[in-house]
């Protein structure tokens, strides 16, 4: 079944056969997915406090002696519909995983991170440490220029609650995000939480792309593709998970999570990068002294001097650094 919603694409069927079908080379701009693990997904509930009546049936496993030439189909397809410069994000536990990396290696993508995404509520033992992370495999297509919005969420100088760089904090490769808990509610076997979806479509692309997930499952990165304005195009082989869901995703207004979204403003710094002169050092060296004999603490001075001379506070610290010796920090 191929059902189309304005600009939206959803496929009900084999993700390769799909691919090969609807998407031409080079369309997509960003691809986010999270495949099936091989880990017999039909007994999470044994490893899981999860009520099984509100979980979607229909699940498709891939047996683990399959799972390596299905990796490699697939993301062979994705490399394929992917522009040059375009980005992948793929979710997996560590059972398969070594299938996974071999399988993006062998599709000619460039690893860009290896991020380790930490949720609640993992998986309960009493013999050995719990399992409470996932990998996420974010990798490009080579020969374009990547997206990547560095102040999409956090402006470069935006202090963090904890003190510190909110925009550094949020861009570390460890993420600690929940999953979003639906006691009651219908779900998917294994949904991923929108607030991770969010930050990688953010950070990845921008309104108007066309974002692509192989598996779609209970369809929340069309919901917040959809929703944060991008295009859309995925498929789902399960026909009870596609009919179940296929009337939210109807309903999704486009852009409707954009008045949701911080839109922070961009902390520009003029002169990053630029050499510094003699004259610029006399200047820096005759404006610190002003600021220390008024009395500024030397986090104050290093703002002023930031503002003043168009530098990032931690070119200004190392400036002085070198001009005064040991005095700042």
């Amino acid at each position: 079944m191929v059902v189309r919603v304005g600009e939206h694409l959803f496929v009900n069927g084999d993700c390769v056969q799909g691919a090969l079908e609807h998407l031409p080379d080079g369309c997509v701009d960003l691809i986010v997915t999270d495949p099936p693990y091989g880990i017999e997904a039909n007994f999470l509930h044994r490893h899981y406090n999860r009520d099984e009546r509100f979980v979607v049936g229909g699940y498709v496993e891939v047996p683990k002696e399959e799972y390596g030439s299905f990796s490699r189909a697939w993301t062979a397809q994705a490399a394929r519909v992917l522009r040059p410069g375009g980005q992948i994000y793929v979710v997996s536990g560590y059972t398969n995983l070594y299938d996974v990396l071999g399988a993006l290696r062998a599709s000619g993508l460039r690893e860009i991170n290896h991020i380790v995404w930490k949720y609640n509520f993992g998986v309960y033992t009493s013999t050995k440490f719990v399992s409470s992370h996932y990998h996420i495999l974010y990798y490009a297509k080579p020969g374009g220029r990547r997206t990547f919005n560095l102040q999409s969420r956090y402006a470069n100088d935006e202090t963090g609650h904890s003190g510190g760089s909110a925009n550094y904090r949020d861009r570390e490769d460890v993420w600690s995000i929940n999953r979003d808990y639906k006691p009651g509610r219908i779900k998917n076997k294994n949904e991923l939480p929108r607030a991770l979806l969010q930050k990688m479509l953010q950070y990845s692309s921008n309104p108007g792309d066309l974002v692509c997930d192989f598996f779609m499952g209970g369809g929340s990165t069309a919901a917040v593709a959809i929703g944060l304005d991008r295009r859309f195009a995925g498929f789902e082989i399960s026909p009870a998970i596609f009919a179940s869901r296929l009337p939210e995703l109807r309903a999704v207004v486009p852009g409707e999570l954009l008045a949701s979204v911080a839109s922070p403003r961009a902390h520009v710094v003029r002169h990053r990068g630029k050499t510094w002169s003699d004259s610029d050092e006399d200047a820096l060296r005759g404006r610190y002294e002003e600021l220390s004999a008024a009395g500024k603490t030397k986090e104050a001075i290093v703002a002023v001097l930031a503002r003043e001379f168009g530098r990032g506070s931690w070119s200004i610290r190392k400036r002085l650094k070198i001009i005064l010796g040991a005095g700042i920090r």
